[in-house]
Parts: structure tokens; sequence; C-alpha cells
């Protein structure tokens, strides 16, 4: 019997090709290609367009009336001058600290919530699961979570920038579905030989969930590091302000951080070269990270959706 019965014909260049798959044209490779090529430049141009104006100096922006697009005269003045100790230095330390301890205080939670959960014989497991997913539907507003944060004396508290938005139950959806695609073989050796649910989330389920822990971590990270809203609402000390909000008050408000309106004043920065530069420091936590995690989206989202 023929393979082509199967509905599979033989390729000489990958071996076998499913009939439902063409096989590939010079032309459309080209297309691909081009496309692909296209799509790189139309986010990047942007990206390069930034960075090269906020390493342009005072009389670069002048003569080509706005953003540069090639780098001549560079200078690092506004990175000094924002980096020198003033507001933004402040707020992009808040921003850290908040990722930080955000980040591993969501990633506790959601991860004790989401194994408790992938053991199907818990108690209430059914009722904390349907309530769970009820709040991705349902919520209360922006009056009522307000009330709740001021009630709880968390306003003016960096708490208030990390607890309102410390779980995403479609994070904690994720890993228990991959949770639940642990071999339940291991788990059962290690109830024999005297482990609790503690040591064998630690020791066994974790260990064989580094790819899923990792994509959500850096879910929950990101989005600390570009949060504002809650700052802008819970925050009425401008000296307890992330990078974020500072960011917005310099693009949107066009205010200019403390400490660095005298320079603008006199002609020594630039308060395009000033944003552009506020901008390359919110990008550059994220640019960083997302290679080392990208490896692991793929097998972390897809195998957390199937499994379970």
């Amino acid at each position: 019997m023929s393979l082509l019965s199967f509905g599979i014909r033989p390729n000489s260049r990958s071996g076998l090709r499913p009939a439902w798959e063409e096989q590939p044209t010079r032309a459309g490779l080209a297309i691909k290609g081009v496309t692909l090529v296209a799509v790189c430049l139309a986010i990047l141009f942007p990206l390069w367009v930034v960075v090269v104006t906020s390493l342009s100096s005072v009389q670069t922006i002048t003569e080509t009336g706005g953003l540069v697009v090639v780098p001549r005269d560079i200078t690092f003045v506004a990175y000094q001058e924002l980096l020198g100790g003033g507001q933004v230095t402040r707020a992009t330390l808040v921003s850290a600290g908040v990722t930080v301890v955000g980040t591993l205080f969501s990633m506790a939670v959601s991860i004790l919530c989401a194994y408790g959960l992938s053991r199907t014989g818990s108690v209430l497991h059914r009722p904390l699961l349907m309530f769970l997913l009820a709040t991705m539907f349902f919520g209360a507003g922006l009056i009522p979570t307000y009330l709740v944060v001021q009630g709880l004396g968390l306003t003016d508290t960096y708490l208030s920038l990390i607890l309102p938005s410390a779980v995403n139950v479609f994070n904690i959806l994720v890993l228990r579905a991959f949770f639940m695609g642990t071999a339940q073989e291991l788990i059962e050796s290690a109830r024999i030989d005297g482990a609790g649910d503690f040591r064998i989330l630690w020791q066994i389920v974790m260990p064989l969930s580094r790819a899923v822990i990792a994509v959500i971590t850096l879910f929950y990270a990101v989005g600390y590091w570009s949060a504002w809203f809650n700052a802008s609402i819970y925050l009425s000390d401008p000296d307890m302000l992330p990078l974020q909000n500072i960011l917005n008050q310099l693009v949107i408000k066009q205010e200019r951080p403390t400490g660095l309106a005298q320079a603008i004043n006199t002609g020594q920065l630039s308060p395009l070269a000033i944003q552009m530069a506020v901008m390359v420091l919110a990008l550059v936590p994220v640019s960083v990270l997302s290679p080392f995690v990208q490896k692991h989206f793929k097998q972390g989202m897809l195998t957390g959706a199937i499994k379970g």
C-alpha cells in the first residue's frame, strides 16, 4: 500500500509531507522572507530612533527638527542627568523594588494556589475553582476597589502597588494545568517515602515545571514594571511614583522631572532627549529578560494549555 493512500506524499527535502501541505515555491519563500524583514524593520526602526535621539545633543535635535535617525554628536548627558540621583533615579529604584517584591509574592501565591487546585481531592477544590473562574468575568469596579484599599490603610504605601493586582487568575489556571500533567507515579512514590505536600511541590513539581514558571514569572514582572494606574490613584506623594508614572508625566503631560528644569532651561539638555532616555530606561529590563525566557514560551504556554 502506498503512502499516498494515507494522505502522505514523499518529499525529497524533508522526508514525508502531509497531503494538505503544499510544496513551498520560490516565490512563496521570497514573499515570506520579504514580509518577515518588513515586520522586523517596522519594530526595530522606532526603537532605533528612540535610542539615537536619547543619545543626541541639543544641537543635533534642533537641526533635525525633532527625532534623529542618523547618529552624530553622540552624548550620554541625558542618562547622566537622569541617573544622577534625581526624581528619575528614585522612580527607577521604586519600580525595580516593586517589580522584584511583587513578582516574588505573586509567584508564591499563584504556585501555592495552582498546586492546591491541581489536587482534585483537596478540600473545596471545585467551589474554589469556580470562585476563581467567576472573578475572570465579574469585577467589583474601580470605586469599590479603591474603598477597600483605603479601608485597609494601604493608600500612600508601596503595598497599594502590589496587593490589588497580586494575583492573575489566568496565570493560576495555566500553572494548574501544567501541575496536573505531573506524573502521578512520582507523587505517589514521594508520599510513600513520607514526603508532604510542600516537599512534593518544592522538590518534584516545581523542578518539572521550570518552563511554565519562567513564563509566568516574566508575565508578572512585566506587569509590575509597566504598571502605572495603581500609582496614579493610590499615591499622592510624587517622590513615591514609579518610573512609568514619570514617563507619563514627561510624554503626555509635558512636565519636567525635578532637578532637570534648570538644565533644560539653560539649553544643556533637550526635553525630547530626556523623554527618549526615560523610554529607553523603561524598555531595558524587558528587553534584557525576554531573550532568556523566550525559549520557554512555547513549551510553557502550549503544554500548560493542553494538559489537564
